[in-house]
């Protein structure tokens, strides 16, 4: 429709309004003009074009305005639309809150809860309860740890303590290498009989000391306490057996060195060179172990 309107207003822009618009005006007689008027072939006027162009505007403008009207309609509509969706939704989930609200209130009603101070009782008790359990399972739980720890605390201080006598040991047995006092070599062992009562190889050397002091009862005893902790250790047999000899109890020593042979067999070759087996070089068993070993 536009472009008929631009058309129809571009004819109206190239076409005269009149046939005779640039033609002067003239003064005509009655004949002259009754004349001219049976020469005219066509009328003497064209239709109002622009009556059709302000026409065809104003239609435009009034269907654009309806068309405004119409798009404000149609979006009225869907805002009251929304709007009425949001208000059903809204009241459908109050409505949904309300319900579970007083299901859950018939809830507590039939299982005994008949107001809030009891709710609020209930909490505490079980808040209490769990509480109290769990501190009492922390309670043992840190119970636990401190008697490991103050265990390891022991075993540490007894390690330490270990140690420091094994150290302190270690250097008698060297003192007592250096010493060449036979009673000094027994103050040695003494002092690291105390510190560990049960070497049995302290007991042994302190043995061989106190037959370097020809003291053979004491060397006895000791030898006997060192067999009663190791029953297995061939040097205590061989001691006893010196003590034996130098008491002239051959039998007895004979037995005692043929059990440190069986527990110590590189004691052999000190048989021949022990000074207190010479009395027992006469004697025919010793002959015999000599000979076999």
């Amino acid at each position: 429709m536009l472009k008929n309107i631009l058309l129809f207003v571009s004819l109206l822009m190239c076409c005269p309004l009149t046939a005779y618009a640039s033609q002067p005006t003239t003064t005509l007689t009655e004949q002259q003009q009754q004349q001219a008027l049976q020469q005219l072939k066509e009328p003497m006027y064209r239709p109002l074009m622009e009556r059709y162009v302000l026409d065809e505007l104003k239609s435009l403008r009034q269907d654009q305005q309806k068309l405004r009207e119409d798009v404000t309609l149609q979006l009225t509509h869907k805002q009251l639309d929304a709007a009425d969706r949001a208000l059903t939704y809204t009241t459908d989930t109050i409505n949904n809150v309300l319900f579970i609200i007083t299901a859950t209130a018939s809830l507590l009603v039939l299982a005994g809860w008949n107001s809030l101070r009891d709710i609020k009782n209930k909490v505490e008790e079980t808040v209490n309860a769990r509480v109290g359990d769990i501190t009492a399972e922390y309670e043992q739980r840190l119970g636990t740890l401190e008697e490991k720890l103050k265990e390891r605390s022991e075993e540490i201080l007894n390690n330490h303590r270990k140690i420091t006598i094994t150290n302190e040991i270690h250097s008698l047995w060297m003192r007592a290498n250096l010493e060449s006092d036979m009673q000094g070599k027994i103050e040695m062992y003494d002092e690291i009989l105390k510190r560990q009562p049960d070497d049995v190889e302290a007991l042994v050397y302190k043995a061989d000391a106190l037959l370097e002091l020809e003291q053979t009862g004491p060397a006895i005893n000791l030898c006997n306490q060192a067999l009663e902790i190791d029953s297995d250790y061939g040097y205590a047999y061989w001691q006893r057996a010196c003590a034996y000899a130098m008491l002239e109890q051959q039998a007895d020593a004979i037995a005692d060195i043929k059990m440190a042979l069986a527990y110590s067999p590189n004691l052999k070759n000190e048989l021949t060179h022990e000074p207190s087996f010479q009395v027992l070089e006469s004697n025919p068993s010793f002959k015999e172990l000599v000979e076999h070993w």
